[in-house]
């Protein structure tokens, strides 16, 4: 289980990305008054939850930072790009007093003066001297809480705070008091009562257990969300009410209706929402029961008893029955979040791995018995084990949209530093992938999105000279395509220019003088090592890394990269990348003495060779499959397996995004269920292997790099087509 400050480190984290998500938004809509309100929620919220775990800096610093949002929020500021921009600055310092308060660190020197030259920046924003800035107004006059005999009103000028801890808030490391101490900081506790109700008898007493309740007098000019942020750390371990001085009938059936959806009683009701004690429900209902047995009539219900005592008021009743009948036909649509280790969820994904191996040898072994009850069952636990496999592999399943919001913020930061209007769209922030693809996929993300703001989108003038909007447009975009998903990063900048990346290539000897490449090839000429076409190095570009730590880190992912340019048009860029790096379904084939698996996402047919073509020697060639030129690759060629026995190939049909190739094999073997293991360090670096998998009869499998081979076969067949064509204009000649 963990902490209470690690779940408080974890709620920080999501609220400064909500924070930074705002501040962006703002910035484009000044008006945007849900995004001042969630900016503030989030920085009010910090600061209680620090000022309670007495992170004193995290609360100090925090406490300045709402004070400018709060003069926001009430139209005294107005929103502009320097306030934005020291406001994300804030919300980065934050960040780093909150990680550092978790860890029980203190700040550095660094740390120091930022906060200083942040203070110093915020200030400028308030009216009040920095000397008295944290100082709160307290009311001079100070009342007690009384009650209307109708119950109907609460006559006070003091807030009024109902407050009821779980029995076992001490053992979770949440101090009730610290809470109350934290209080004062808003104003002054006039009076508490403590409450005794729940106080067992002295053998029954265990005191690891919190058995008291409060009701506090509270003077303060601050407002009710402010006070009940106080709580926010806490709010599922205790039974919270605020009753604003005051409070008529009105706020009553406000509380009412904003309890959950359960199937409680009118009672639970009225006391879940602080206008009715368990001890005056039970004296109703003591009255309740002596007055049936006395006239032996219809029970009168408890609701009207209530008002006859003049414990609460009709109206409030009438509340509470409208909740309750609510509570009976809707149901909750709040979903369940459970958070989960991300090592228990891979030790869960490893298991059902295990499970698939193991399922398959015994699966194996049951069709040898030839046992036809068994085999049926064998093929129901199959099924079952299946669903198993794919339940699991959802659960590691997140949207990508997380990551590309990120994007937003380096996109305002690098467009100031460059001094560019840039916009960033994002679409297909929902298509969903394995989590460790979205962990490993950022880097090369943010190498891509700053090559694009960098080197594609042009100064505000170019644009303007070439007849295109002022404002630039880097576009993130994601989509499932055959099994993969597809991320596209895109700008409509002045593209790639083919002769100045030629001459670059041939400067640093990548061709050779002759040699006659496509569009595509001399685009992917960006990934090569070193490579860079900048004519001046900058602090985000031109010293040639970059692009090609992209491409190794995505085909580590088993993926692949690919470009497409139009000059003065802009460039687009696409990430290939399977959906999980686990477990898939394979189609099995074998090639002399091996067995190799084909991703089943990426098998689009399987053909036979015909007689003529397998008697062609070599390891690439190509078909005429239905009017359309298929390339192929002999797999035994390849990986140098020995020649079949039977003399019979067949040609595997894959497809990988717009490329089909055919992969030359000896036998089909059919589908099954791929655990999907890395190589060894001396197999990582092997061209055309992706990984191992374990089957039933226990041998290994090789997993086949399809994109690999696919560019392997497709620039064979287009090598051969260039070179004929070379033969036949030499022979015309």
């Amino acid at each position: 289980m963990s902490s209470p400050e690690e779940t408080f480190l974890l709620e920080c984290g999501e609220l400064l990305t909500s924070m930074e998500d705002a501040l962006l938004q703002m910035e484009s809509s000044p008006a945007d008054s849900d995004s001042i309100n969630s900016i503030f929620r989030a920085a009010h919220t910090i600061k209680g939850t620090g000022g309670v775990f007495g992170f004193d800096d995290v609360e100090s610093f925090t406490h300045v930072v709402e004070n400018v949002l709060d003069k926001v929020r009430d139209n005294e500021i107005d929103v502009d790009s320097q306030l934005i921009a020291i406001l994300l600055s804030c919300r980065d310092h934050i960040e780093i007093l909150v990680n550092k308060a978790v860890a029980g660190e203190d700040i550095n020197d660094d740390d120091k003066d930022i906060d200083t030259d942040l203070r110093s920046g915020l200030n400028k924003y308030l009216d009040v001297p920095e000397a008295v800035e944290n100082n709160l107004e307290v009311a001079e006059e100070k009342h007690t809480v009384e009650f209307e005999s109708s119950g109907s009103m609460v006559i006070s000028d003091n807030w009024h705070i109902s407050l009821r801890f779980d029995k076992d808030v001490l053992q979770n490391g949440m101090d009730p008091l610290s809470f109350m101490r934290y209080l004062k900081n808003l104003g002054e506790i006039v009076h508490v009562t403590t409450l005794y109700d729940d106080f067992p008898k002295l053998e029954d007493f265990d005191p690891e257990l919190c058995y008291l309740g409060f009701e506090i007098d509270f003077s303060s000019e601050a407002d009710k969300e402010q006070i009940e942020q106080v709580f926010e750390f806490v709010r599922d371990m205790c039974v919270l009410h605020i009753l604003p001085p005051r409070a008529h009938i009105a706020h009553y059936s406000e509380v009412i209706q904003s309890l959950p959806e359960d199937d409680m009683r009118i009672g639970e009701i009225l006391i879940a929402s602080g206008v009715l004690t368990k001890r005056e429900l039970d004296e109703a209902l003591n009255k309740q029961e002596k007055s049936f047995q006395a006239e032996n009539e219809n029970v009168t219900p408890i609701g009207e008893v209530l008002v006859e005592e003049k414990v609460v008021h009709e109206e409030v009743v009438n509340a509470a029955l409208n909740k309750q009948n609510t509570n009976k036909i809707i149901k909750s649509t709040e979903q369940t979040v459970l958070r989960v280790d991300a090592d228990k969820l891979d030790s869960l994904i490893n298991l059902v791995g295990e499970l698939v191996i193991s399922g398959a040898t015994t699966n194996m072994l049951v069709n040898k018995s030839g046992d036809e009850q068994l085999i049926e069952s064998m093929s129901s636990m199959s099924r079952l084990v299946e669903e198993i496999r794919d339940n699991a592999l959802n659960l590691r399943m997140v949207q990508i949209g997380e990551t590309f919001n990120r994007f937003k913020r380096v996109v305002r930061d690098v467009s100031k530093e460059l001094g560019k209007d840039i916009k960033l769209n994002i679409n297909g922030a929902d298509a969903e992938l394995d989590k460790t693809v979205v962990e490993k996929i950022g880097d090369p993300l943010m190498h891509l999105i700053r090559n694009s703001m960098d080197h594609g989108i042009e100064s505000s003038a170019d644009r303007v000279a070439s007849g295109k909007d002022i404002q630039g447009n880097v576009w993130l975009n994601a989509y499932h395509d055959s099994g993969s998903i597809v991320i596209e990063v895109a700008d409509d900048g002045r593209g790639l220019n083919r002769d100045k990346i030629l001459t670059k290539a041939h400067e640093k000897g990548l061709i050779s003088d002759g040699q006659v490449l496509t569009d595509h090839e001399v685009y992917r000429l960006i990934f090569e090592a070193g490579f860079s076409t900048a004519e001046t190095v900058t602090n985000l570009s031109g010293r040639g890394v970059g692009m090609d730590v992209v491409r190794r880190n995505i085909e580590a992912l088993r993926g692949s990269v690919d470009v497409d340019s139009k000059e003065n048009e802009g460039t687009t860029i696409s990430i290939r990348l399977p959906l999980t790096l686990a477990i898939i379904d394979g189609f099995l084939v074998r090639v002399g003495d091996s067995s190799y698996v084909i991703p089943l996402d990426m098998v689009n047919e399987c053909i036979e060779l015909e007689e003529g073509e397998q008697a062609e020697p070599g390891m690439h060639g190509y078909i005429n499959l239905r009017d359309e030129v298929l390339p192929y690759l002999r797999l035994r060629n390849y990986f140098d397996e020995p020649a079949s026995t039977t003399g019979l190939e067949s040609i595997v049909v894959v497809k990988y995004g717009t490329n089909t190739a055919g992969f030359v094999v000896d036998e089909l073997l059919g589908e099954l269920q791929t655990v999907i293991k890395p190589m060894g360090k001396i197999l990582q670096n092997v061209k055309g292997i992706s990984g191992a998998t374990i089957l039933g009869s226990g041998n290994v499998a090789i997993i086949l790099d399809v994109p690999n081979l696919i560019v392997r076969a497709t620039q064979a067949e287009t090598s051969h087509v260039i070179n004929k064509a070379s033969d036949e204009n030499v022979l015309l000649h």
